[in-house]
């Protein structure tokens, strides 16, 4: 086990400098997020996750991942290319003309991995409830999982897919949310306050799982198990990842400021230099 999280370690590390790099290159992207996000993606593809070999829109006979909060693409796209799905020298191609790798990801250039379109916030729950309630019709007794952000929580749809997935008891289903609380202009709760989301879930009879150290590894795959050991009880499972915006990178930490802003040359220099390569740049 060690030896494992040694390695999720230094992929974590790689995939923060495959971050830093992709978003500085065309002075556009969301690095914020998708630093705080990199220990769980890179945790859940590489640990978590039952995945098969190959890649299929239909995805039956393997879990699923749905990223609502579509924004946050440059960890998604690493954690993809350096989990086979693609080739990791693409990278190199985000957010430029022609790209399969677009500011938000889609699924008409069928980029492998990519099983939904997002960045309009809000559906990603709906999408992955339905995704859930295909795999119990076909007898496929797989995980759905779907990662939201916490300020997408204000969108009123999730909040009926929330009521929904609990009263079709819809139990092969973990959502995560990206508790950070943090958005674009500034912190959530001056933004508009999720009061208590752990006891807003639990009023809406789903079970939830609180991992309080969203940026470390070892703290995700606790709460993971824990997570997966609920499932196949009648409730959709909420897990609440408390996370940094930005971790890893010091200056980026402790703000909303860059949430959707790229380092300059640098600033990128200071960013890498904090996050020694591992597994090797695109």
């Amino acid at each position: 086990m060690t030896q494992q999280i040694s390695y999720l370690k230094d992929f974590t590390t790689q995939v923060r400098r495959d971050i830093l790099r992709m978003v500085h290159a065309v002075n556009s992207g969301h690095p914020g997020g998708s630093l705080g996000c990199a220990e769980f993606l890179v945790t859940l593809y590489q640990n978590v996750m039952k995945r098969k070999e190959g890649f299929d829109m239909n995805g039956h006979g393997e879990d699923l991942f749905f990223l609502s909060n579509g924004h946050i693409s440059p960890v998604f796209y690493s954690v993809l290319a350096r989990s086979g799905y693609f080739p990791v020298s693409e990278l190199a191609t985000f957010r430029k003309l022609n790209s399969r790798l677009q500011g938000h990801p889609t699924t008409h250039e069928g980029l492998e991995g990519i099983r939904m379109a997002s960045g309009s916030l809000g559906q990603g729950l709906s999408v992955a409830i339905g995704a859930a309630q295909a795999k119990k019709l076909n007898n496929d007794p797989h995980t759905v999982f779907v990662l939201t952000g916490d300020g997408e929580l204000q969108e009123g749809q999730n909040w009926e897919a929330i009521m929904y997935a609990s009263a079709k008891k819809v139990d092969n289903l973990i959502a995560v949310v990206d508790y950070n609380g943090q958005q674009i202009d500034g912190s959530t709760n001056d933004v508009l306050s999720l009061g208590n989301l752990k006891a807003k879930f639990e009023a809406f009879d789903w079970e939830v799982v609180e991992i309080k150290e969203g940026n470390n590894i070892e703290a995700i795959l606790a709460g993971m198990t824990e997570a997966q050991a609920k499932a196949g009880q009648q409730k959709p499972i909420c897990v609440l990842l408390h996370t940094m915006m930005g971790n890893g990178v010091d200056f980026m930490m402790h703000t909303h400021a860059w949430h959707g802003k790229a380092p300059n040359d640098e600033q990128l220099a200071n960013a890498l230099a904090q996050n020694p390569a591992t597994l090797g740049d695109y």
